[in-house]
C-alpha cells in the first residue's frame, strides 16, 4: 500500500467516524426528547406530550421510534378528545402494521373510553383487539370490559358471551354474575336471574340493588309473601322513585293474595312511570283496574268507580273486567244510566265470554228500566235473545221484550220488530203499538196514514179495550177526512162495545156523534147527542161552550128558534170563547122568531158590546136589513154607510150597497139606485151582488125607457155578455147540479167546461170556487190552487175567506213562504171565522221563522198564545217558535222559559226537543246530575227521535266529565261518533269534546292514545 493510499484510508476512516459520531449524537438527542415526551404523557400532560412526540417523529430516522411516536400521538389525541383521534389511531395501525403496539393501541383506546364511560366508543375498539395476543390477566380484564360495554349498550347477547367467560374469576366474577343475572331479569328469565342474584347476595356492594330486584323477581315468580317481605325491608332506606316501585310490588302481591284491604294503601302509594317524552309519572289502565277492584271487593263502590272510570279506551281482558265491575259498582250506588254504559262496553268485548254474556244481560235489563239512547230497548232485548237463545233468563227477557215494545214509546220501531211474530203476547203488543203509532200520526194531521194504523190495530183484536179505542180513533180519523158516514158507524160501534166504558174516549163520544150528525145535516140527531153530552159534562167549560153553540146552530137550521135562543144564552152565561158568536146568533134567532124590534135592540147592543168582533160587519148588515123591514130606511142607510166605511174589505159591503140600491129603487129614487148598482157592478165584478145589481139596473133602464143607455153601460162590463146570458146560466146550472148531487168527477168536468166556454161568465167566480173545492176534496191541491187564486184576486165575496185559507195552505205545503205570507196576512185581517184567524197567525209565525224573520215569527207566536181557544198542538208550536227564535238570536234566557212552556204541552219530536233543551240549560247552570236525569228521560220516552238522543248524549258526556267520570264521558262520545254518523254536526261536536278530554286525561294515564301519540 502506498503512503498516499494509507493517508487516503486514514482520512476515509476519520470521516466515517465523524459521520457515525454525528448520527449517534442525533439519535441520542431524539431519545432524550422521546423520554421527555413519555414523561409528559405519563404525567397526563397530553397536549405537551403530543407536541414533543410530533417533533421527535419528524427528526427520528428509526422506524421503531417513529412508530412509537405515532402510537403516543394518537393516544394523546384520544385522551384530548380531538376530532381526528380515531383517524390517528387508524393511521398508526395502517402505517406501522408490524408494530408491537398495534394490539396494545386497540386495548389502550378501548380501556380509555371504558374508564370514561364512553361504552359505545369502547365497544368499537374492543372489537378490533386480538384476544389471542393478550396475556391471561389481560384477557380477563378484556372479557369483563368488553362484556360490560356490550351490556351498557344493550347488546345482551354479546354481553352474556364475554361476561360468562369471567363469571368464575376471583376479580371479575361477582360483577359478571350480577350483570348476567340482571340480563336474565330483563329478559323475563326469572329463575336464572334468581340463581345468579343469590350467588352475589352476600356481597355488600350488591345488597342495596339486589333487594329491589329480588323482591320483584319473587313477585314475578309468584312468591308473593317473600316479595312482600323483601320489598317492605327495603322501603325505609329507598329513594322516592324506588319507594314507588316497591309499593307497587307489595300492593300487587297483596292483590294477588286477595288481601285487598292490605293492597289498597300500597297500590295508592305507587306513583306510576315516566314515558320517554313525559316529565310526569303516569299510571296505566292496569294500575287503575287493580286499585278499583281492590275497593270493589271491599264494597267501597264509590272509590271503585273513581278508579275504574279512569280506564279510557281499554280494549283487552283487563278493560272488559274493569267495565263489568264498574257497571256493578254503579248499580250498587243506584246510578243506572252510568251502569248501562259500563255494561254496554263490557258486552261489546269477547275476551271473557261469561263476562260478556252477564254484561249483556245487565245492559238489556237496564235498557228496559231506564231507556236506551243508542238503540231501542226492544232491540237490545231481542238482540240478547238472538245471541243467547239458550239463556236461563229467556222467559224473563221475553216478558220484558213484549212490554218494552209499548213502554219505549218508539212505536214505529216496535212495529218493525213485531212484524211476523206470531205469539199471542206479540200480537197483543202489535195491537197496542199500531194503535199508539196511529195516535202519533193523527196528532201530526197525517190522517190517511193514521187510519191505516188503526186498521192494523183492529186486525189483531186481542185486547178488547184497545179494540174499542182503535174503533173510536178510526172514526175520528174518518171525521177529519170528511168521511162522515163511516165516522158515524165507527162512533156507534165504539159506544156499543162494553169495554168502551172504561176508556178515556167514552167521555166525549156523544160530542163526537153530535158533530158527525151535524155534518150530515141530521139536525134532530145532532141536537139529541149535544143535549146528552151537555147533561153529562159540566167541568170542561170550553167543550161545553162549543156544544151549546153547535146545539144552537142545529136548532137554528131546524127553525126551532126558541130552543136555539136558549142554547145561545147558555153559551153566553159560560162567558167562555165565542160569546160574540152566541150573542149574534141569538139576535138573528130572535128575528126569525118574529120579534123584529127585539132583534134590532140586540144587534144594536152587539155592535156596542163587541167592537173587535169578526161578526161586527155581519151585525151591521143585519141591522140595516132589519131597519129596512121596520121601514126605518134612514137608519138603514146610515148603518149601511157605516159598514162600508169601517169595513171596506168586508164581503158585506157589496151586499150593503146592493141593499141601498134596492131601497132607492123601492122608493122610486131611480138615479140613486142606479148609482149604487153601478158601483157594485164596477167595484165588485163577477160577484153574485154585481150580477143582481146589473139585473135590477136593467129593469130601471127599461122602466125609464133608456135601453140604449143600459146597452152602452153593460158593454163596459166584461163579465156580462147579454146575448150569451141564457147559455151561460144553463151551462153553469148543469155543473152546479152535479156538484149538489155529489157527483165529484162529473162536476169538475162540467165546471171546467163552463169556465172554458165562459172564462168571464156571469158565474165564473162561483165556478172557480166550486171546482177548487172539488179538487181539494180529492187531495189535488195543486189543481185547486189556480182556481182559489182567481177567487182571491177577485173582489171580496163570501168565497174569499175559504179561498184564502186553502190557497195559503197550498203555498205552505210547497214551502213557498214568501208567496204564502201576504195571503196569510190578508186572511188574518179579513177572516170572519176564528179558526181561520188562528190558522193565519200560526202559519205566519212558522213562515217567518223559515225565512229567519225571527222578530216577526215571535210577534205572531205571541198573538197565537193570546187566543185562549187554541189546542195544545198549536200552543206547542207557538212556544217552540219563540224558543227556537230565541236560540237563533242568542237570547237564551227567553229560550229557557219558552222551552219550559213547550215541555208542558208538546208531544212527539217537539217534546223531545224541549226535553233536550231542559237538559241543555241545566248543563249551562252547572246542574250536571239534573241535566243527566233529563237526558235519561229523553232516552226513555223519546228514543225514536235519534237526533235529539244523539245531542242529549253529547250533553251527558259533558256532564259526566264535569262530575269527574272520564270513562262515562269518553265512552258516550265514542258511541255517538260510531252510532250517529248521519248527524254530521253532532258527530263533529262529539269528536271535539273527545279530543279535549283525552288530551287532558293522557296527562295522568299512559294507556290513553291521543292523536299526537
Amino acid at each position: 500500500m502506498t503512503k498516499k493510499n494509507i493517508v487516503l484510508l486514514v482520512l476515509a476512516i476519520s470521516f466515517s467516524f465523524q459521520i457515525i459520531a454525528q448520527q449517534s449524537a442525533t439519535y441520542t438527542s431524539s431519545l432524550v426528547d422521546y423520554q421527555k415526551a413519555l414523561s409528559l404523557y405519563n404525567n397526563q400532560q397530553y397536549l405537551a406530550a403530543q407536541s414533543l412526540f410530533g417533533s421527535v417523529q419528524k427528526t427520528a430516522k428509526e422506524d421503531v421510534l417513529q412508530s412509537d411516536c405515532a402510537y403516543y400521538i394518537a393516544n394523546c389525541a384520544v385522551r384530548l378528545n380531538q376530532q381526528n383521534a380515531d383517524g390517528l389511531v387508524e393511521g398508526f395501525v395502517k402505517d406501522y402494521p408490524t408494530s408491537t403496539k398495534r394490539n396494545t393501541a386497540f386495548v389502550d383506546v378501548a380501556d380509555y373510553y371504558f374508564t370514561n364511560g364512553k361504552y359505545a366508543y369502547a365497544r368499537k375498539w374492543y372489537d378490533k383487539v386480538d384476544e389471542n395476543a393478550l396475556g391471561k390477566k389481560e384477557k380477563q380484564k378484556f372479557y369483563f370490559n368488553n362484556g360490560y360495554t356490550a351490556f351498557s349498550t344493550k347488546q345482551f347477547k354479546d354481553a352474556k358471551k364475554y361476561l360468562s367467560k369471567v363469571e368464575n374469576s376471583p376479580e371479575y366474577g361477582s360483577q359478571a354474575k350480577y350483570y348476567i343475572g340482571f340480563m336474565a331479569y330483563e329478559g323475563d328469565d326469572y329463575d336464572k336471574a334468581n340463581e345468579y342474584f343469590d350467588q352475589v347476595s352476600d356481597q355488600e356492594r350488591y345488597k342495596e340493588k339486589l333487594s329491589y330486584y329480588q323482591a320483584d323477581l319473587n313477585f314475578k315468580l309468584g312468591n308473593f309473601e317473600k316479595a312482600i317481605t323483601l320489598a317492605k325491608a327495603r322501603l325505609e332506606t329507598s329513594a322516592e322513585d324506588e319507594v314507588s316501585e316497591l309499593s307497587k310490588i307489595i300492593g300487587e302481591s297483596y292483590f294477588n293474595l286477595k288481601q285487598y284491604a292490605e293492597a289498597v294503601p300500597f297500590l295508592t302509594a305507587y306513583k306510576g312511570i315516566k314515558g320517554k317524552r313525559d316529565r310526569k309519572a303516569k299510571w296505566n289502565n292496569t294500575d287503575y283496574y287493580q286499585l278499583g277492584y281492590a275497593h270493589y271487593k271491599q264494597g267501597d263502590y264509590e272509590n271503585a268507580i273513581s278508579e275504574f272510570n279512569k280506564i279510557i279506551g281499554g280494549n283487552n281482558a283487563i278493560a272488559q273486567n274493569a267495565y263489568y265491575h264498574l257497571g256493578e259498582s254503579y248499580i250498587n250506588v243506584d246510578k243506572k244510566q252510568e251502569a248501562l254504559n259500563a255494561f254496554r262496553n263490557a258486552s261489546q268485548m269477547d275476551f271473557d265470554l261469561k263476562i260478556q254474556e252477564d254484561a249483556w244481560l245487565n245492559y238489556a235489563k237496564i235498557s228496559y228500566e231506564i231507556g236506551n239512547p243508542y238503540q231501542s230497548a226492544p232491540q237490545v232485548l231481542a238482540g240478547y235473545l238472538e245471541k243467547y237463545p239458550k239463556t236461563s233468563y229467556k222467559e224473563d227477557i221475553e216478558t220484558l221484550l213484549i212490554d218494552s215494545y209499548i213502554t219505549s214509546k218508539n212505536y214505529k220501531e216496535a212495529l218493525k220488530l213485531l212484524k211476523g211474530k206470531n205469539s199471542f203476547e206479540n200480537k197483543v203488543a202489535y195491537q197496542k203499538a199500531a194503535f199508539y203509532r196511529g195516535i202519533e200520526l193523527y196528532n201530526e194531521n197525517q190522517y190517511l196514514e193514521a187510519e191505516s194504523l188503526f186498521d192494523a190495530s183492529l186486525s189483531e183484536p186481542r185486547d178488547p179495550k184497545y179494540t174499542a179505542r182503535a174503533t173510536f180513533w178510526k172514526a175520528e180519523t174518518d171525521y177529519n177526512l170528511t168521511n162522515y158516514e163511516d165516522a158515524l158507524v165507527g162512533f156507534k160501534q165504539f159506544k156499543q162495545q162494553p169495554e168502551s166504558a172504561s176508556t178515556p174516549e167514552m167521555e166525549n163520544v156523544d160530542y163526537n156523534l153530535a158533530y158527525t150528525y151535524f155534518k150530515l145535516k141530521n139536525y134532530p140527531q145532532a141536537t139529541q147527542y149535544f143535549n146528552q153530552f151537555i147533561s153529562n159534562k159540566k167541568d170542561d167549560k170550553v167543550r161545553l161552550n162549543d156544544a151549546y153553540l153547535r146545539l144552537g146552530d142545529a136548532y137554528f137550521v131546524s127553525s126551532e128558534y126558541t130552543s136555539a135562543i136558549q142554547a145561545y144564552e147558555n153559551a153566553i152565561k159560560l162567558s167562555e170563547i165565542e160569546s160574540d158568536y152566541a150573542f149574534f146568533q141569538k139576535a138573528i134567532s130572535i128575528g126569525y122568531a118574529g120579534q123584529s124590534s127585539k132583534k134590532i135592540k140586540e144587534l144594536e147592543a152587539f155592535i156596542l158590546k163587541y167592537p173587535k168582533s169578526k161578526l161586527r160587519d155581519d151585525a151591521m148588515y143585519e141591522l140595516g136589513n132589519s131597519y129596512v123591514k121596520a121601514n126605518k130606511t134612514d137608519k138603514a142607510m146610515q148603518v149601511y154607510n157605516r159598514l162600508s166605511s169601517e169595513y171596506r174589505m168586508s164581503s158585506f159591503v157589496p151586499k150593503a150597497l146592493l141593499r141601498q140600491g134596492l131601497v132607492y129603487y123601492n122608493g122610486s129614487e131611480n138615479e140613486g139606485a142606479l148609482t149604487k148598482f153601478k158601483k157594485v157592478a164596477s167595484d165588485y165584478p163577477g160577484t153574485p151582488e154585481a150580477v143582481q145589481a146589473v139585473s135590477t139596473a136593467r129593469l130601471i133602464y127599461i122602466d125609464l125607457g133608456r135601453v140604449d143607455d143600459y146597452a152602452t153601460w153593460v158593454r163596459t162590463l166584461d163579465y156580462v155578455e147579454v146575448t150569451d146570458a141564457d147559455l151561460d146560466n144553463a151551462t153553469y146550472e148543469a155543473a152546479e147540479k152535479q156538484y149538489l148531487d155529489n157527483n165529484t168527477d162529473k162536476a169538475i168536468k162540467q165546471f171546467n167546461g163552463y169556465l172554458n166556454e165562459f172564462p168571464k161568465g156571469i158565474h165564473a167566480l162561483q165556478a172557480h170556487f166550486y171546482v177548487a173545492q172539488l179538487y181539494y176534496k180529492k187531495d189535488l191541491l195543486e189543481n185547486a190552487a189556480p182556481h182559489y187564486k182567481y177567487v182571491v184576486d177577485a173582489s171580496r165575496s163570501e168565497y174569499s175567506e175559504e179561498a184564502l185559507s186553502r190557497l195559503s195552505q197550498f203555498y205552505l205545503e210547497s214551502k213557498n213562504w214568501n208567496t204564502a205570507i201576504p195571503l196569510l196576512q190578508m186572511l188574518e185581517e179579513e177572516a170572519s171565522f176564528p179558526q181561520n184567524v188562528v190558522f193565519a197567525q200560526s202559519n205566519l209565525m212558522k213562515a217567518n221563522y223559515q225565512l229567519e224573520n225571527y222578530d216577526a215569527a215571535v210577534s205572531y207566536a205571541e198573538k197565537v198564545l193570546r187566543n185562549s181557544k187554541i189546542d195544545n198542538k198549536i200552543k206547542s208550536d207557538a212556544h217552540i217558535i219563540i224558543a227556537r227564535s230565541a236560540i237563533k238570536t242568542g237570547n237564551e234566557d227567553r229560550a229557557k222559559v219558552a222551552f219550559a212552556e213547550v215541555e208542558k204541552v208538546a208531544t212527539g219530536e217537539t217534546a223531545a226537543e224541549a226535553l233536550y233543551y231542559n237538559a241543555y240549560f241545566k248543563n249551562k247552570e252547572g246542574k250536571h246530575e239534573a241535566s243527566n236525569k233529563s237526558v235519561q228521560k229523553l232516552a226513555k220516552d223519546y228514543s225514536g227521535y235519534k237526533y235529539y238522543s244523539a245531542k242529549g248524549l253529547v250533553l251527558m258526556a259533558k256532564n259526566f266529565y264535569a262530575l269527574n267520570d272520564a270513562f262515562q264521558a269518553t265512552y258516550i262520545l265514542e258511541s255517538v261518533i260510531e252510532n250517529f254518523k248521519e248527524f254530521d254536526d253532532v258527530v263533529e261536536e262529539a269528536k271535539q269534546e273527545l279530543s279535549i278530554i283525552k288530551t287532558e286525561e293522557a296527562k295522568t294515564n299512559s294507556s290513553i292514545q291521543t292523536e299526537g301519540n
